[in-house]
Order: structure tokens, then C-alpha cells, then sequence
């Protein structure tokens, strides 16, 4: 069943010619526009057709009986005539002018681009300008918040009091959860793995020091930053990224309000009190997964690993994972603020900078544990 105003394409032989396809004539009819090409099964046959006449210079072309043609129709016959037109072709004289358009746009060509051999100093140059720029500003906004702190502390009754409730509020109780079952996860993880090794040399006694000493001193710190960092980390920079498309930030500023004060200060001073107290809960959500993964594994009594851990573990590694919660912290809050306040007034910029936001805090406070750990290598055992 034909399909009214579908494009046809009908192909007559002719007896006279002495060369192959010479008498031949491609006759095309109805309409070559898009919306009858995009119908069910019309452009597959008819681009089949035409990839079968292509590069054949002896056919004569007849197009005079089309009704409609648009440019995708004529894209469609430039194509098979190998980008230029036929000794043999007739053509209405409305169709003159978009041949002729499509003509002229098969003539331009692109200059091509050249890579300079020195491409790769190029790229490490303006990255390593890239990074200085990155230090630069957050070296500065280190500085706004010492001062904006310097402030606080001489007039604390005008000082941002709600800002920094509601963030402690939001990057600190409502992280209980999700740090406390990653801690107990691992908890239970590290004292399964352990127990297995040290039943081959019956030294399940010292599952309580191992267990003690790498919760306490390095994991529970390091995992409770990690997830603040993906959690409370990108809300802080998604916050100040929307603030900054809605233009809240200039308001702001045009209200005399400072930044530093109300918004990057108390997120600092907010994440330096509750990241300590997220590494308790984190230290001791650990511990009990590796006291039920003892008893358990070991039959390790719960008593005798309450009472075996004081030992097992020094006080100071307590302070250290403190200390480390704390720096964390406040890392985390600058990492995420800084990378906040350069978002640009778009979308793609928002969800940029807040991947690498989350990906520089993890890193930063990766590189952090480490220079804790030169740093207290001698303390603690």
C-alpha cells in the first residue's frame, strides 16, 4: 500500500547507450521532506536506493516532479550524487536556490588544528598555575577566618551563635547514623579478618590490641571524616553554589552582611566541635562490632575486652584521634567553602565544583592522617 505524498524514487532503463547505466533515468516524485521521510520504513528504502546509484556519472536525474523538498531531502541527493551535481539533471526552478545553498556549504573547509609538540608543557604549566591560583585562595580565606574568629572571640554576644548550632546540628547529629553503621561494619569486618589470622599462631589475646590501637588511633578518625566530607562536605558546597546562582551572596554583600562572618566562620568553628565528638561515636560503634565479631569468631567475653582495652590502648592515641578529628574538621569546612564561593552562576559549574569539592576534602584529609602519622610515629606505643 502506497503512502499518500511519500517520497518515490523510480528508475527507468532505456535499450540505447553503449557504457553501462547510460540510458538509465532516476525519477523522483512526492514529497522529500522530513516528516515523510521519518516515516516507518520510507528512509531506509529510499537511502538503500540511493546508495546503490551513488558514483554512477551516467544516470540522468530528474527531480522536477517533487512537490516539497527541504534540506534534509536535498542533503539526501547531495549525497549520492558524491558531493556535486550530475552532467544529467533536471531540477524545478525553486529548488535552484537550496542546491545552490547546499553547493556553497560542501565548498567550506575547516582549518585544521595543529597541536604544538609543546602541548604537554602547556597543559602542566597551567595546571601548576592552576594549583597556585587554588593555594592562593585558600591561603586567603584561611586568613578571613582567623580574623573573623579574632572577632568572635572579642565580641562573642553579636557573634553568628544560631549559624553555628544549626550547622553542628546538621554535620554532626544528623551524621550519628550513617557513622555509626559504617563503624560497626568495620568493627566487625577488622576483628573477623584478624581473629583468623592470629588463631594460626594462638594469639587471640591480642585481638583487643590490634583492634584498639588502628580504631582508635586511625580508622575511626579517618572514616568519620571521610563521610562528613561526602556528606556534610557537598551540602556545604552545594549551599554556597545556590546562594551564589541565586545571587544571594551579592544581596548579601549589598546589605553589608560578610560572608566570612555568617557563613564560612560558623560552618568552620561548627565542624571543629562536632567532628571530635563524631569520632567517639564512630571509635565506639567500631569497637563494639569488633567485640560481638570476638566473641563470636574468638569467645572473647565482652567483660574481658572492656577490661583488656585500657591497657591495650595509651591515652594519648585517645588525644591523637581527637586531635585528628578536630583537623579534619576544619579542613573539610575550608575545602568545602572555598571550593562554594568559586562556583559561577550555572548549573554545570554547581555540579562541578561539588564533585571536586568532595574528591579534594577526601584527598586533603588523606594527606592530613599522613603527616599525623610521621608526625606521632614515636607516641602512643
Amino acid at each position: 500500500m502506497q503512502i499518500e505524498n511519500a517520497p518515490i524514487l523510480t528508475i527507468q532503463h532505456s535499450e540505447t547507450g553503449d557504457s553501462p547505466g547510460a540510458g538509465t533515468s532516476v525519477i523522483a516524485s512526492g514529497v522529500w521532506q522530513v516528516h515523510t521521510l521519518s516515516r516507518r520504513g520510507v528512509l531506509k528504502g529510499i537511502t538503500r536506493t540511493l546508495a546503490a546509484l551513488k558514483h554512477k556519472d551516467t544516470l540522468d536525474w530528474d527531480l522536477s516532479g517533487i512537490e516539497r523538498l527541504d534540506h534534509i531531502g536535498a542533503q539526501m541527493f547531495w549525497n549520492a550524487w558524491g558531493k556535486k551535481r550530475p552532467a544529467k539533471l533536471t531540477i524545478d526552478p525553486r529548488q535552484e536556490e537550496l542546491f545552490n545553498r547546499i553547493e556553497k556549504a560542501s565548498g567550506l573547509s575547516l582549518a585544521r588544528h595543529r597541536t604544538s609538540p609543546l602541548h604537554w608543557i602547556i597543559v602542566l604549566g597551567a595546571g601548576i598555575l592552576n594549583f597556585y591560583e587554588h593555594l592562593k585562595s585558600f591561603i586567603g580565606l584561611i586568613g578571613l577566618v582567623v580574623q573573623d574568629i579574632g572577632r568572635f572571640i572579642r565580641n562573642p554576644r553579636t557573634g553568628p551563635w544560631r549559624e553555628i548550632s544549626a550547622n553542628i546540628y546538621h554535620s554532626g547529629f544528623q551524621a550519628l547514623g550513617i557513622t555509626a553503621l559504617v563503624g560497626f561494619l568495620i568493627g566487625v569486618v577488622l576483628s573477623y579478618l584478624s581473629a583468623q589470622q592470629l588463631k594460626m599462631f594462638g594469639g587471640d589475646i591480642y585481638l583487643v590490641n590490634i583492634l584498639g590501637m588502628s580504631v582508635i588511633r586511625e580508622l575511626g578518625p579517618l572514616l568519620a571524616a571521610i563521610l562528613v566530607a561526602g556528606r556534610s562536605g557537598s551540602s556545604i558546597t552545594a549551599q554556597l553554589g545556590v546562594m551564589r546562582v541565586t545571587e544571594e551572596l551579592d544581596a548579601m554583600l549589598v546589605m553589608g552582611v560578610s560572608h566570612g562572618y555568617r557563613l564560612i566562620m560558623p560552618k568552620v568553628v561548627a565542624l571543629a566541635i562536632s567532628m571530635p565528638l563524631l569520632v567517639v561515636w564512630t571509635d565506639a560503634m567500631a569497637l563494639i562490632g569488633g567485640m560481638v565479631s570476638a566473641k563470636v569468631e574468638l569467645g572473647l567475653a565482652a567483660r574481658y575486652f572492656l577490661q583488656e582495652l585500657p591497657e591495650a590502648v595509651p591515652v594519648v592515641n585517645y588525644n591523637i584521634g581527637l586531635l585528628k578529628g578536630a583537623t579534619f574538621g576544619i579542613l573539610i569546612a575550608l575545602v568545602a567553602c572555598h571550593f562554594g564561593l568559586r562556583i559561577k552562576p550555572n548549573t554545570e559549574s554547581l555540579g562541578r565544583g561539588t564533585t571536586t569539592s568532595v574528591v579534594t576534602a577526601i584527598t586533603v584529609v588523606i594527606v592530613a592522617d599522613a603527616v599525623y602519622a610521621i608526625i606521632f610515629s614515636g607516641v602512643g606505643f
